[in-house]
């Protein structure tokens, strides 16, 4: 199924979530290697579930959100925009399976998604990384964001990067 949010890029294809996604979702969410540098770690079927609602509903608010990131029909992780539980704004986030990982995909997802984000009005957009995940940075410098600022959250230094489009 496509609607005028699929986005695709040269090998994937980026929609937003939908309850049809909910299993995908739940694999992804409770692995560690995928979700455990994620704000909130890993979860559970309970908080994926809760997720998706909220995903749902800001798709329907700010005509932004989640996608689900499938390669050649695969699904592969999730990128897009949720709204930041720590009032920071809206928030780039991206997950792939380890064995998606290391060729490119997480980059070309988030870039995507940052893209249409910026197209659909959204004027700024944050990313906050750990100090230490090296990988996740190295995309969001990749794909333009720039560093704006650093923060301790338990007991870590997390890295905040941001892509503005002028208005």
């Amino acid at each position: 199924m496509s609607d005028a949010r699929t986005v695709r890029t040269g090998r994937l294809v980026l929609q937003p979530v939908t309850w049809r996604d909910m299993e995908d979702m739940v694999r992804l969410k409770a692995d560690g290697g995928a979700f455990g540098q994620m704000l909130g770690g890993v979860c559970t079927r309970q908080q994926a579930e809760r997720d998706m609602a909220d995903d749902i509903a800001f798709w329907a608010c700010h005509r932004v959100g989640i996608f689900t990131i499938h390669e050649h029909g695969k699904f592969v992780g999730m990128t897009g925009i949720h709204d930041r539980p720590d009032g920071r704004g809206f928030g780039l986030r991206f997950a792939l399976y380890p064995w998606a990982s290391g060729r490119g995909i997480a980059r070309e997802a988030a870039n995507a998604a940052l893209s249409f984000t910026h197209n659909a009005g959204i004027r700024r957009v944050i990313a906050v990384a750990k100090e230490t995940n090296l990988p996740s940075r190295s995309i969001l410098k990749g794909i333009g964001m720039r560093e704006c600022e650093t923060f301790q959250r338990d007991g870590q230094t997390m890295v905040v990067y941001e892509s503005i489009r002028p208005s």
